[in-house]
């Protein structure tokens, strides 16, 4: 018996890789701003998406799947399986992008099983250490800062057309059109992997604006909504040709898809890989043109805000035929979804989600009947109706809170969609007893939730892991100025970054109003400039004469060369969390607005 025993244990190990070894491939793409209507499957009058409506007839679609009305809340809670205020990544900048360092990603579960991971595309949440993607489980990495090609984190005049991006931490430059880019160095890594499974995350920048598209991908498009007359003749010129660039982004992505299906097909992998595919948020255009029966798009509570395609195919994985699932499914159910089908251990932390591979698996005939809620932190410009402060600071009246077919909207308009889907009607009055169920969710949901998004998250500085730190205006808390635009065109604002020391020292901290790489100095205007498929403005020069900083207890001031790109500070820090806001300052010492970046070095 000591015999048989002792051999059963040397026999383990192999016995587990060759389970491991036999696990599905796992990938997983996200497209930005596409909404439910986007697709031919789903009756879009214009779009040409035969690839995605290939798969959709081949996969298990969740027609009741619900996102984030923003992207980086979306990624986070997707990555994370915890719903975005509990996640903190909540918002898509304003220091509120940052998802918690203590969190296990969907990389982190996948790399712990044996599986290789790769990311390639709009990570968005975080640029610095500890948040980046090769910081979060990821093997191999390819990818841009913020939250779009062209955002003011980004490589200064990247424009989706042989850009700057990270390829595991070093900027390289890429030729092609971004979207290719993301899809083709996805294949070629998938194609190294050899027997050992893979997970690949691919989240599109597309079609995100700026509508960057190459030109042959809009005369199809073009041709299709000329031939729709009633659609065509009541869009105004400028809508027209808005609606054309943002559908041939869309045509360009269908095409990629189908180049991933090819690559699947020929390498013998597809039977035994899961692929997953769904957006990110609500439509861009989807009220302007189709919406698929519902009301509203991105950002907005109301459903066309939230609710998007979700499509599931795993050939070999005894899903059943191909269907539609009815039922509230949402995107943290994703990660422990994925747990199960593939029989990986999960996260340290505790999930929102629920796991859907009973249903998809046939074991259990609908998803379960639950309250689910949506809320997240807005940009803080937002003109919104339920608070009178900064948007951008999560309030538990900003949510929806669903159950069936019921929608409560900011705690006050009640909807029934089986019979309003336009949610024209409020019903709170006619159905007391539903407004109180699903109130006393969002009152139990806030009670877990509002601690958390009261404390920022910190970006470390004088880690060996990143040393120096590029800080972005993009991080001041709960201030909005994520747009290469607004910096050439100058915007006016200051915010405050937190931080967290790594080591005890002397740091250097260099401020400035444009990048390193863009070539500008303090006192120089921005000439506009022309892009490969579009335009960048001019802006104006500043006068700056002096700069300050505030670090922790310190304070200093510094006068300004205008010809330098930036001016530079020596502070001695102790470890620990800080914070540091920066002035630009005139000639008369008044303030112009915040650095928008900031270097910060320790040095040996």
């Amino acid at each position: 018996m000591r015999l048989c025993a002792a051999l059963f244990l040397l026999l383990l190990p192999t016995a587990n890789l060759l389970a491991a070894n036999e696990r599905p491939n796992v990938i997983l793409v996200m497209t930005d701003d596409q909404g439910y209507g986007e697709f031919g499957c789903h009756g879009n009058p214009v779009a040409q998406t035969p690839n995605i409506d290939k798969l959709a007839s081949q996969s298990v679609s969740f027609t009741d799947f619900h996102v984030a009305p923003m992207c980086t809340p979306t990624r986070g809670q997707l990555l994370t399986g915890v719903d975005a205020l509990r996640n903190a990544a909540c918002n898509v900048s304003s220091g509120r992008a940052l998802l918690r360092a203590d969190l296990d990603t969907m990389a982190d579960v996948f790399k712990s099983a044996g599986y290789h991971t790769g990311m390639f595309g709009k990570w968005h949440l975080g640029d610095n250490y500890p948040y980046r993607p090769q910081d979060r489980g990821f093997d191999e990495t390819l990818w841009f800062r913020s939250s779009y090609i062209g955002s003011m984190s980004d490589y200064w005049e990247n424009d989706y057309f042989a850009d700057m991006y990270f390829r595991n931490g070093d900027q390289q430059r890429h030729d092609g059109y971004c979207t290719d880019i993301f899809f083709d160095e996805a294949i070629a890594w998938m194609k190294q992997q050899g027997d050992a499974p893979f997970f690949t995350y691919l989240p599109l920048n597309s079609a995100h604006a700026p509508f960057f598209v190459p030109e042959k991908y809009r005369a199809p498009i073009r041709k299709a909504l000329k031939q729709n007359k009633e659609l065509y003749d009541k869009l105004t010129p400028q809508q027209r040709g808005r609606l054309v660039s943002y559908l041939a982004m869309g045509a360009n992505i269908d095409e990629n898809m189908g180049k991933l299906e090819q690559f699947l097909t020929e390498s013998g992998l597809a039977d035994n890989t899961i692929v997953v595919f769904l957006t990110d948020n609500g439509s861009t255009f989807g009220p302007m043109y189709y919406n698929a029966g519902m009301r509203g798009g991105k950002t907005t509570l109301w459903e066309g805000g939230h609710r998007v395609p979700c499509f599931i195919r795993w050939p070999q994985g005894n899903l059943g035929e191909p269907r539609e699932v009815a039922g509230l499914t949402q995107v943290q159910d994703l990660l422990p979804t994925l747990i199960e089908l593939t029989g990986v251990e999960g996260p340290q932390q505790p999930m929102d989600g629920t796991s859907l591979a009973p249903v998809l698996r046939g074991d259990k005939p609908k998803v379960d009947d639950r309250v689910l809620v949506i809320n997240y932190s807005r940009m803080p410009q937002f003109n919104v109706t339920y608070t009178d402060g900064n948007p951008a600071i999560p309030q538990r009246e900003g949510a929806v809170v669903m159950w069936q077919s019921w929608r409560l909207v900011e705690d006050r308009w009640l909807y029934d969609l089986s019979t309003d889907p336009l949610q024209e009607h409020d019903v709170a009055a006619e159905h007391p007893e539903i407004v109180e169920k699903l109130r006393t969710k969002l009152d139990e949901w806030w009670a877990g939730v509002k601690d958390i998004v009261a404390e920022p998250q910190r970006v470390t500085i004088g880690s060996d892991a990143e040393n120096p730190t590029r800080l972005a205006a993009a991080e001041w808390f709960d201030v909005f100025v994520d747009q290469q635009g607004q910096i050439r065109h100058g915007v006016r604002k200051n915010g405050v970054w937190h931080l967290d020391v790594a080591e005890p020292g002397s740091y250097r901290i260099a401020i400035s109003r444009f990048p390193s790489e863009s070539g500008l100095a303090l006192g120089d205007a921005v000439e506009r400039t022309k892009l490969v498929d579009g335009a960048m403005g001019a802006g104006p020069a500043w006068n700056i004469a002096h700069g300050r900083i505030h670090i922790g207890e310190t304070e200093l001031e510094q006068t300004a060369d205008p010809s330098s790109p930036a001016i530079e500070f020596q502070v001695t820090l102790p470890a620990g969390p800080t914070s540091l806001q920066t002035w630009l300052l005139d000639p008369e010492g008044n303030s112009i607005a915040g650095a928008f970046y900031a270097t910060v070095e320790r040095l040996e």
